[in-house]
């Protein structure tokens, strides 16, 4: 954020809820059909037919709204959003207008970074509509005509639109990236950007200082962010470029007042350019004329259904990590790592930390090896070779002296290939626990043989007994480095 203006952020996020048939036909909602085979008349807007609700689209909307602390009217109901585009085939959008089933809701986010301080943003409604179809522009093979592909007209869409809350790009990005793992935990939708599953428009204008007046520049939305690396750096631009369009225009008084009179606009986002394009004026709620549909009657909503759906959420995200905290002494970085990863790699974790007794050892397993393994194969913690109890007994292990730390990785790997526990591991790698009186009289017999070494020690030079670890590897291969490290320089500050 510049010092010369304040950036001010609501975004729109658009999510496909998982349900297998739509949200008024039984037609599939399944990804990657050829196009225009999962339609029927409802969906396509053929006269005569009449819609009916997709319970479970509601109640998974609901399931949403009470995770983002909403509030839950009684009294929900339909309305027909009309505007022509060749992607809506009936002409109107069956959505909901002056009465949500949700609003008054929020969403706290933070930063591990440090970028911003924690905050609340605010949600003004959560409503549930129809999705339209989708068009395709295919400039490349020098097409004159877009097709147009209807499979995904009346997918259930759950619109979520908060307020404009956020004043950076990185606040911004928090939000989405909070709100996508909320969604997913909870169980709606997959959010897979790249299929459509979430989707976002960001309401962006800047609010600065002009002769002791406070201006607010006309509000654009931006569209066509499909990553949440598209909303941070589409946001950025969209800022920069507004104060440049406002210091072209702020003076004489007459232009800054046209500048400033402008309707809000609609940008697309262009990716590979890295810019914002003027697409249209964006529409009033009044232009839509919106009306109650009539052929869907009102839904609802009792308040011992909504308690029901509040007792059977899952753990969230954010009190998650303040458990992994509180009870398991991680930091919020740690807890962060965890956590974005999704519940099951969680559940690992609590596995592996409860029954090696050592939580931080066990995070530092899961967050270095466990997830660069999964990465390297790509495969979920579900199908990882090691289990939690055997990766917990590794952990002990450790701890208990029973094998050296300098050979963890190679236990490890062990493990990892033949889905043994430790024990059998260390037995396969041959690693015999060396008694601690033996090691001592190894030290001592180095120390002897190395007098220079000593006196560097001695001159502050302790880096100079490595020279010795190795030495004592090559004599004994079971030895702990650590510990013999620690015995030599504990024999040499006693002068011996």
């Amino acid at each position: 954020m510049s010092n010369a203006y304040t950036t001010v952020i609501g975004l729109e996020v658009h999510v496909q809820l998982a349900t297998h048939s739509k949200l008024f036909c039984r037609c599939s909602t399944q990804f990657g059909a050829e196009p225009n085979t999962q339609t029927c008349p409802v969906c396509i807007g053929m006269p005569g037919t009449l819609p009916v609700m997709n319970r479970q689209a509601y109640q998974l909307a609901l399931r949403t709204a009470v995770a983002l602390n909403c509030d839950i009217p009684e009294f929900t109901k339909w309305d027909r959003k009309q505007y022509y585009y060749p992607d809506l085939p009936k002409g109107y959008q069956i959505s909901q207008y002056d009465l949500p089933m949700s609003d008054d809701g929020f969403l706290e986010i933070a930063d591990a970074k440090d970028r911003f301080e924690p905050k609340r943003v605010r949600i003004i409604r959560a409503h549930l509509e129809e999705d339209a179809g989708k068009s395709i522009h295919d400039e490349a093979a020098g097409k004159a005509d877009s097709e147009i592909d209807l499979n995904r007209t009346g997918t259930p869409l759950l619109e979520i639109v908060s307020q404009p809350d956020m004043r950076s790009a990185a606040e911004a990005r928090a939000y989405l990236e909070e709100m996508k793992l909320l969604l997913t935990y909870i169980g709606v939708s997959d959010c897979n950007m790249q299929e459509g599953s979430l989707r976002c428009d960001a309401n962006v204008n800047l609010h600065l200082d002009h002769e002791g007046e406070s201006i607010a520049t006309p509000i654009v939305e931006i569209k066509n962010l499909n990553s949440f690396r598209a909303v941070e750096r589409a946001i950025e631009y969209e800022a920069a470029r507004q104060y440049k369009e406002w210091q072209e225009n702020s003076e004489p008084p007459k232009a800054r007042q046209k500048y400033l009179a402008r309707p809000k606009q609609t940008r697309g986002w262009d990716d590979a350019a890295g810019v914002t394009r003027a697409q249209r004026e964006k529409e009033e709620s009044s232009d839509y004329r919106y009306f109650p549909d009539p052929d869907l009657a009102p839904v609802i909503t009792k308040g011992d259904e909504v308690q029901a759906v509040r007792e059977a959420l899952p753990e969230l995200p954010a009190a998650l990590r303040e458990r992994l905290g509180e009870d398991y002494g991680l930091g919020t970085y740690d807890a962060d790592v965890l956590v974005n990863q999704g519940r099951a790699l969680v559940d690992y974790y609590l596995a592996v930390a409860d029954g090696s007794g050592d939580p931080k050892a066990a995070c530092n397993w899961v967050t270095q090896d466990v997830l660069r393994v999964l990465k390297d194969q790509e495969s979920t913690i579900d199908q990882f070779g090691v289990s939690a109890e055997n990766l917990a007994g590794l952990v002990k292990a450790i701890d208990d002296g029973q094998l050296p730390s300098s050979r963890a990785r190679e236990a490890f790997e062990v493990m990892l290939a033949d889905g043994s526990a430790v024990d059998a591991a260390i037995t396969k790698l041959g690693i015999e626990q060396v008694d601690e009186s033996a090691l001592e009289d190894l030290c001592r017999e180095l120390l002897a043989a190395n007098p220079k070494i000593v006196a560097d020690v001695q001159d502050g030079k302790q880096q100079a007994v490595g020279a010795l670890i190795g030495q004592a590897k090559k004599k004994n291969p079971n030895a702990d480095p650590a510990l013999v490290r620690q015995i030599c320089l504990k024999l040499i500050g006693e002068g011996v």
